[in-house]
């Protein structure tokens, strides 16, 4: 018999990609933080002596999620600023915020709680743009979870740079600092059209096609944009992108909720992968992403969160029914974006848009040991016909008991292993209390 690290026996196991949609009283094998084998519970108990054996009688077991889109340190931010559109909810309410508390403690307390919500919701893996990058990525090293980690680019200067040459800058000697780590990756993060200009963006193509980097942008968010765009520059805003030679394999494009069907065969052609966040569409009614007819174009539609200060939460198993739902309805028809479409939407799919699908995103041995448990023996997901649509459709992310990145697990039965609850908890409550009092300010003003 071979010794194992672990042994996590299921009910289920939704490997998302391979022949098999469902896997019944079947076992993952781990060794050394990679998935060794996927194979029934009784032949895995006479193949394998592992270090632990971990039930899930009534659970189903997937790959971790992946949160393609977030600013995991506007979790501080959560509801400071509610039911108002995109422009004025930035200029009059969340950049002021930035501008007077944005600080390496701001970025590394406000990421630690986004890092915990997101484990206890079964998120593995997130894709973040915000300031302070390397404190990001030094606590997502201390915790544990993988990331793809945002250069951010912004015309304007702000507390971690004075402009757009040393965003760059710095974001370049990120990308030196954490190349090669086994978790983190970097990806350039030019806010938006409207936020970043001609000169940046060019040096950003270059890069990006130099080093085989990811470029992650907010585009086509609302109308708005669209049209502010068309009167002050005389071309929409992917229009300029692609002149520019932006609109490549490489090129994660946020919300695109404002559509044609010519701008959606020009994302089709030039493999852009479009990045979904319809709670954040909502929330602020920006608009309906068009996700089926991306999807029978052939592009890959991801899913992520936004930040929980336009959310309000980072919740990937509510974003998968929320998009579901949304995404029946944007295209007129109850059998589009399926319960397995999203499903792919917030695990492979995201994985294959940060270039990390031969590490992550799918129950396949040889992969890393990214997973999370969800277990459907509750009231609301029982009886339980179909474990994916339970999931997707039912389920709640309390019912998330088990995650783990690598072979880790950083949830173990609901109980954070590597970050302090209470300590994050204590942290968020002095942040309340120093923004409440900004907020009061404002409102007296």
């Amino acid at each position: 018999m071979s010794k194992i690290d672990t042994l996590i026996c299921a009910r289920w196991i939704v490997p998302v990609t391979g022949t098999q949609r469902l896997l019944e009283n079947h076992a993952v094998a781990v060794h050394r933080g990679a998935i060794e084998a996927v194979l029934p519970i009784a032949q895995a108990r006479e193949r394998y002596t592992p270090n632990e054996t971990i039930e899930l009688e009534s659970h189903v077991l997937l790959p971790g999620l992946i949160n393609t889109h977030t600013h995991a340190a506007m979790n501080l931010m959560r509801g400071i600023a509610n039911d108002m559109p995109l422009m004025p909810w930035l200029t009059e309410h969340i950049w002021p915020i930035e501008g007077e508390f944005m600080s390496p403690e701001f970025v590394a307390d406000g990421t630690d709680l986004a890092m915990a919500e997101m484990l206890r919701c079964g998120t593995t893996c997130f894709n973040d743009m915000y300031f302070f990058p390397d404190v990001v990525a030094d606590r997502v090293d201390r915790t544990g979870m993988r990331a793809a980690v945002g250069m951010i680019v912004i015309d304007f200067p702000t507390v971690w740079a004075a402009n757009a040459a040393e965003y760059l800058e710095k974001g370049l000697a990120l990308r030196d600092a954490w190349r090669g780590h086994s978790r983190i990756t970097t990806v350039f993060a030019p806010h938006a059209p409207y936020t970043v200009s001609d000169e940046p963006l060019a040096k950003i193509r270059t890069y990006a096609d130099e080093m085989d980097l990811r470029v992650h942008m907010h585009v086509h968010e609302t109308a708005f944009e669209v049209a502010d765009a068309l009167e002050k520059n005389g071309e929409r805003p992917l229009a300029r992108l692609k002149r520019m030679g932006l609109l490549t394999p490489n090129f994660l494009a946020v919300h695109m909720t404002q559509l044609n069907d010519d701008e959606i065969a020009t994302c089709a052609a030039n493999g852009v992968h479009v990045l979904h966040s319809p709670e954040s569409n909502l929330k602020l009614a920006s608009g309906l992403c068009p996700v089926q007819k991306l999807i029978d174009a052939g592009i890959n539609v991801t899913l992520g969160t936004d930040g929980a200060a336009s959310n309000n939460d980072l919740d990937m198993i509510g974003e998968m029914r929320t998009a579901a739902f949304i995404g029946k309805v944007a295209a007129n028809d109850a059998a589009a974006v399926s319960a397995d479409t999203i499903l792919a939407m917030a695990t492979i799919n995201g994985a294959k848009a940060l270039g990390l699908d031969d590490i992550t995103g799918s129950i396949t041995p040889g992969k890393a040991a990214d997973l999370c448990a969800v277990d459907l023996d509750a009231i609301e997901t029982r009886p339980t016909f179909d474990p994916v649509a339970a999931v997707v459709y039912n389920a709640s992310r309390e019912q998330v008991s088990d995650t783990w990145v690598a072979g880790r697990r950083l949830l173990a039965d609901r109980k954070l292993t590597t970050l302090d609850e209470a300590d994050i908890l204590a942290r968020a409550a002095r942040w309340q209390t120093t923004l409440s009092g900004h907020a009061r300010d404002r409102n007296n003003s």
